[in-house]
């Protein structure tokens, strides 16, 4: 079985020194789980292993009870264990309980190491946010790679565009309406039923399901919050959509890339260019056939342009730099990423016409800036989507 790099990192840290607590928050299906267990698989440490998931009623009492023998590992053994709780979000008030209990801990010296994960990354960060500032580190773990996927399951580069990164819908895709099912009922309606709603208020969870559809749907396309209002009933204000579809971004489903400018408050006030995390996301909310997706070079090109988006944000949350897009008059640039120091255009060559005086123009106004031809005889799709090139300049 696969081990993604998550593994390794988890278990470094469970070989240093007791610092901190271990969130790892990520997308729903995306193995969280998965690479925990593999971790305590290689971890020579006593360990304990509990999820809320298991408990009849997941309350503090149950959770004090699972941090209380494990704790008791480390009497036993006289050294360090680990603890993993996961789904903790489903516990009610758990990062009032975590806190007390780590608290606890660090008073008394006892070696506890603790890992928390959760399906809910939404709620698990907000929690630990609130009440565990300065006691955690976060750790994401992303929907998965081009790469990852052709070594697990032999995705072709068109597999991985149409079907995307979910590694638990991977062997239904020989049977695209079973596959599609599944994409809804396991992944699209528990997250926007129980995560997304369960996070913020949200006064309206048809509108926030029309707008993941159509948001989907013109995944790699600027669509103005007026044109969202015009194409969504009972659509209320922009600021309502421009509210739901920051917590569609955080539930790991689609996101609202600004334009990139030096100056924040451009940024702040540009249209969105809609984009998919994971382009499953966007071939379910289509309903079209793998054949008219690949035959058709406007949708494919909206497709390939999606995946490389969607790479992106992926890299992003783990390597620490943001996405954005430009476009200055009728020059524009599919992609900008930035650290902070560096900054990097990124164009997409994806059989829909389309020149290089965007990229020719961000280079006059950023000279500083890297600048990648994604589909260019210099670089493939497929090498970028297997991170064979340096985004940025070294």
């Amino acid at each position: 079985m696969l081990e993604r790099n998550l593994v390794q990192t988890l278990g470094a840290r469970m070989a240093e020194p007791r610092r901190f607590l271990q969130l790892v928050v990520g997308p729903r299906q995306t193995g969280k789980t998965t690479a925990v267990t593999q971790m305590l698989e290689h971890c020579p440490l006593p360990q304990r292993y509990a999820s809320a998931d298991d408990a009849i009623v997941p309350t503090t009492d149950w959770l004090r009870n699972e941090w209380e023998l494990a704790r008791m590992l480390t009497t036993t053994s006289g050294g360090e264990a680990v603890l993993v709780l996961d789904e903790v979000q489903k516990v009610a008030d758990w990062p009032t309980a975590v806190k007390s209990l780590w608290d606890e801990d660090s008073r008394n010296r006892t070696p506890l190491k603790v890992v928390l994960t959760g399906s809910s990354a939404m709620l698990l960060q907000r929690g630990s946010e609130e009440s565990l500032m300065g006691r955690f580190e976060l750790l994401h773990c992303p929907h998965w790679s081009f790469a990852e996927c052709r070594t697990a399951f032999g995705f072709s580069l068109d597999d991985y565009l149409y079907f995307g990164g979910y590694p638990g819908a991977a062997p239904l895709i020989s049977d695209e309406d079973r596959w599609s099912r599944y994409i809804g009922a396991a992944i699209v309606e528990p997250t926007i039923a129980q995560d997304v709603l369960s996070m913020d208020e949200v006064r309206k969870p048809a509108l926030l399901r029309a707008l993941f559809n159509l948001g989907a749907h013109y995944s790699a396309q600027e669509l103005s919050y007026t044109k969202l209002q015009g194409q969504l009933q009972d659509a209320g204000n922009t600021t309502t959509l421009a509210h739901y579809l920051q917590l569609l971004d955080k539930a790991g489903m689609l996101t609202g890339l600004q334009k990139y400018s030096a100056s924040l408050l451009t940024v702040r006030n540009s249209s969105p260019r809609l984009l998919v995390h994971n382009t499953a996301l966007m071939t379910y909310a289509a309903g079209s056939r793998r054949e008219q997706l690949h035959a058709d070079p406007t949708e494919r090109g909206h497709l390939v342009e999606s995946a490389v988006g969607a790479h992106l944000l992926a890299r992003g949350l783990v390597d620490g730099f943001n996405v954005y897009w430009w476009r200055e008059r009728s020059n524009e640039v599919d992609f900008v990423i930035s650290d902070g120091y560096r900054l990097t255009a990124i164009e997409v060559k994806s059989g829909r016409v389309k020149g290089l005086q965007g990229i020719a123009a961000f280079e006059s106004e950023y000279p500083h800036a890297l600048s990648l031809v994604v589909g260019s005889p210099q670089l493939s799709l497929e090498d970028f989507l297997l991170d064979q090139t340096p985004l940025f300049k070294a």
